[in-house]
């Protein structure tokens, strides 16, 4: 992380500035709804696997997980118990298109601030929820917090972060999202031993990651982009100085302000995103989400704890062992905090592509030898070994597909489009996500230990786009990307027609070109 960096010709801008204080705080403050959405991720898997919320929610997955002995695959295999945890995700989804809207037209941190307060109500009718309607509500209003979380945090990283550490200071997102499930994970296995309302500990500390997220939504600036977007043109330079530490901040205000005018040109953010030359960025960010699930990432992390009830773990050693995963899970998203801005972006997913399919068949082969439908437990040495297989999965994923599936979207979409754009990346994630979590659970009971040579088969296929299709964006200006990205790609560089006439008959170039056809900045 150098001091500064000095302005450079306009085809490849870096805009000075230096690594300071308030962008450090600011984005730890942000990156709070990643430890919010973590927490709501993590939690679901190990209280639903408590027998006390079983009894009082689920009777009959109780009486199944205790007295079934038919197929160990297929306990937990209840449409109810998974839409407790999917339902969240379904909300998320319907919220995002809202949060567009708010994220434009009301900023980012504001949209923000509205995710905070959703977590927290959310919280307290899942902490008090007497039956089942209200413990879904509650889940439906956490949902609501995800979509405007996940709408407004990256973004509002990736547009306050010098371009040098963009990378890392985004991943602050991934890795509280990571610390949040590692916490999870560790009060269900202490509220797993309070009988009868350790669920009700579990869920009810959900609020101090939403408390977090509301206080900082409350004491961050806005980003200089939104505010410069929204007409407020010398709040907008003042905060740019702020944040860069530096005076000489023209550069870069010309820049956010001649992408902001095309942007105000675009009257219909979603229809415009849909034209040719916006095609790249939007087929590269609905992939990224829908491989980042079928990654099989949110089947394990949900369902940890149950999945290793089921692989014949008993009740403490699954909890202790979801807590093991979520402990690598956040030191391998170290990894890439320190090393995407360096080694790039698709190393990093090419190399976790190879981790991740060895890791995953291994455990399909071994699972298919060891595991029949209704064994009672794995042998220490076998346990283990499956263990650190699905370690070995985790921490590949947490320094690639985890991170960069948010971080790669949130960077490419041009000014005029990055609400829409980022509202699509969300909206996509959270309905595969529901998809999963729907999901995972019957075809566990259906495809036994096949569940994982599906997910396997995944890995390959994103592999492949990797290599062939995404471009590296490390180290380029957010506002450089069509010049310097799209315009040298040996595929999408056919999507970016010169004659701009093509687009609503103007002059602009995706957020990047005055109207006399020269440079912005």
């Amino acid at each position: 992380m150098a001091g500064g960096f000095s302005v450079a010709a306009p085809a490849g801008v870096q805009f000075e500035a230096k690594i300071t204080p308030l962008v450090i705080i600011s984005c730890i403050m942000a990156a709070t709804g990643g430890l919010m959405f973590g927490y709501d991720v993590g939690i679901s898997g190990g209280v639903t696997s408590m027998d006390d919320f079983l009894i009082k929610f689920f009777p009959a997955v109780y009486r199944k997980k205790h007295a079934d002995k038919e197929s160990n695959y297929c306990k937990y295999d209840n449409q109810g118990l998974q839409l407790f945890t999917s339902s969240l995700y379904l909300a998320g989804l319907t919220a995002t298109f809202f949060a567009s809207y708010t994220t434009r037209n009301l900023g980012r941190r504001l949209t923000m601030l509205i995710a905070g307060v959703f977590f927290i109500v959310g919280v307290i009718f899942n902490g008090a929820a007497q039956n089942l309607a209200m413990l879904i509500v509650g889940r439906i209003l956490l949902g609501c917090g995800v979509g405007f979380a996940n709408q407004a945090v990256p973004l509002f990283l990736s547009e306050i972060a010098p371009t040098r550490i963009r990378g890392g200071l985004n991943i602050l997102f991934q890795l509280n999202i990571t610390i949040g499930i590692l916490f999870a994970n560790l009060i269900n296995y202490g509220a797993a031993k309070i009988h009868p309302w350790g669920w009700r500990l579990s869920l009810s500390l959900a609020g101090v990651p939403a408390v977090l997220l509301t206080l900082g939504a409350l004491f961050v600036t806005d980003t200089p982009n939104s505010l410069i977007e929204r007409g407020r043109l010398e709040e907008g330079k003042t905060v740019l100085r702020k944040i860069r530490g530096v005076e000489n901040v023209e550069p870069e205000f010309n820049e956010i302000v001649e992408a902001s005018r095309i942007a105000h040109e675009v009257k219909h953010p979603f229809r415009n995103l849909l034209m040719r030359r916006n095609r790249p960025q939007l087929v590269i960010a609905v992939l990224l989400q829908i491989f980042q699930q079928f990654t099989g990432i949110n089947a394990i992390m949900f369902y940890a704890p149950v999945l290793f009830n089921t692989l014949g773990f008993n009740s403490d050693a699954s909890l202790y062992s979801a807590v093991i995963t979520g402990a690598v899970n956040v030191l391998s998203t170290l990894v890439s905090v320190y090393s995407v801005d360096k080694v790039g972006r698709r190393l990093l997913l090419l190399e976790a592509g190879v981790q991740m399919f060895l890791s995953q068949a291994l455990v399909a082969v071994f699972l298919g030898i060891k595991v029949t439908d209704n064994s009672d437990n794995l042998s220490n040495g076998w346990a283990i070994l499956v263990v650190v297989l699905i370690c070995t999965f985790i921490s590949s994923f947490a320094w690639s597909w985890g991170p960069l599936g948010w971080l790669i979207p949130s960077e490419t979409f041009p000014l005029e489009t990055r609400s829409a754009g980022q509202s699509v990346t969300v909206c996509v994630n959270l309905l595969f996500t529901f998809v999963i979590a729907q999901s995972f659970l019957s075809m566990l009971c259906h495809m036994k230990y096949g569940i994982f040579a599906f997910f396997a088969g995944w890995v390959i296929i994103m592999s492949i786009f990797v290599l062939f299709l995404l471009p590296e964006t490390k180290n380029v200006p957010i506002e450089e990307m069509t010049e310097r990205v799209w315009k040298q790609h040996w595929y999408w560089k056919r999507f970016m027609d010169d004659d701009e006439q093509a687009f609503n008959g103007d002059t602009e170039k995706n957020g990047r070109i005055s109207p006399n056809g020269k440079n912005g900045v």
